[in-house]
């Protein structure tokens, strides 16, 4: 076929994997808000010193809109997560991932200059993990791990074998 790409196993087998790490990290995360009474994203939108930091002012200042940022991330955390994992909606997954990530990223990035009162796990300067795993997403979106192993080969077929009956 004219334009069709072929990947080794192995090549195929560490995107699937790093597909359902990163989909475990995020489904974890988002869990574990759900889990926590109370949570809510005002503590870290608060450390926000960054360009975005005058829409989390909005949003802190707002308790409805407060609400709903909390309730859309932690449950766009879970689909996330749950995407990522059966390889279901992938390319979907991957890109909204990417772009939660970016937002936390532009929040509160590690640059020279700001501090921020919440503890961190590690010691930064401009690349973060947040970072990384927010361009490794972009990386999975443009690569078919969920089409080669995961639900969107079933999804795929079902759509084909739709396309060609409605012909």
């Amino acid at each position: 076929m004219k334009g069709t790409k072929t990947f080794t196993t192995f090549q195929l087998t560490t995107l699937v994997l790093l597909r359902m790490l990163i989909g475990w990290h995020v489904l974890y995360e988002g869990i574990s808000k759900l889990l926590i009474p109370n949570w809510s994203s005002a503590m870290f939108l608060k450390e926000s010193q960054w360009i975005l930091s005058g829409f989390s002012d909005w949003i802190i200042s707002n308790s409805g809109v407060l609400q709903v940022v909390d309730f859309m991330n932690t449950w766009g955390l879970i689909a996330i997560g749950i995407g990522l994992i059966l390889g279901l909606f992938t390319r979907l997954a991957a890109i909204a991932g990417a772009t939660l990530l970016f937002i936390y990223y532009l929040n509160n990035p590690p640059l020279l200059g700001l501090t921020y009162n919440l503890p961190s796990e590690g010691n930064y300067l401009i690349v973060s993990k947040t970072l990384i795993e927010a361009v490794a997403l972009l990386v999975l979106a443009v690569f078919p791990s969920g089409s080669e192993f995961g639900l969107d080969r079933y999804v795929s077929r079902f759509v084909k074998s739709k396309t060609k009956k409605e012909e």
